[in-house]
């Protein structure tokens, strides 16, 4: 069952991205195969911010094509009571100064034992605008899902 969005239902999905450490990205290489891609995330709202060498498939893949899409969950044997999250949107390379600090200042709040890892000069910020959400909450109903167009 799918229900339009209601109200709350952007606010619980910025609550629910804030709340969890790890998405699993999904890109589309040059050749048109998909690989899904699992990392630690920030995010302001429902943009999503990750940092990813320049040289890795991921950061290629979106170069080529910007359309990615992404879940966030958590693991559950009680079918009953799923959440998560199935996002889509669009890709892209931060080159803003103050966006850069904003992302670098998220990361510290979200993961404070970053301070302490080497820097990388190849590493480049991404951002994920969504273009669509599904909030899956299955104490509503099993397969409940709320549909989001942003």
């Amino acid at each position: 069952m799918q229900c339009q969005c209601d109200s709350g239902t952007k606010e619980r999905i910025a609550e629910y991205l804030k709340s969890h450490p790890y998405l699993n990205l999904a890109t589309v290489s040059p050749e048109g195969k998909p690989i899904v891609h699992s990392m630690g995330f920030v995010s302001a709202g429902p943009v999503v911010y990750f940092g990813t060498g320049k040289d890795t498939r991921k950061y290629q893949n979106i170069e080529k094509n910007p359309s990615v899409a992404f879940t966030v969950d958590e693991d559950s044997l009680d079918v009953f009571n799923i959440t998560g999250l199935q996002m889509q949107g669009k890709a892209s390379f931060v080159t803003d100064e103050a966006e850069i600090q904003r992302f670098f200042q998220l990361v510290m709040e979200k993961y404070p034992f970053a301070a302490d890892m080497p820097k990388n000069p190849d590493n480049r910020i991404i951002k994920v605008e969504p273009t669509k959400a599904f909030f899956l909450d299955y104490s509503v109903e099993f397969g409940f899902r709320y549909e989001v167009d942003y």
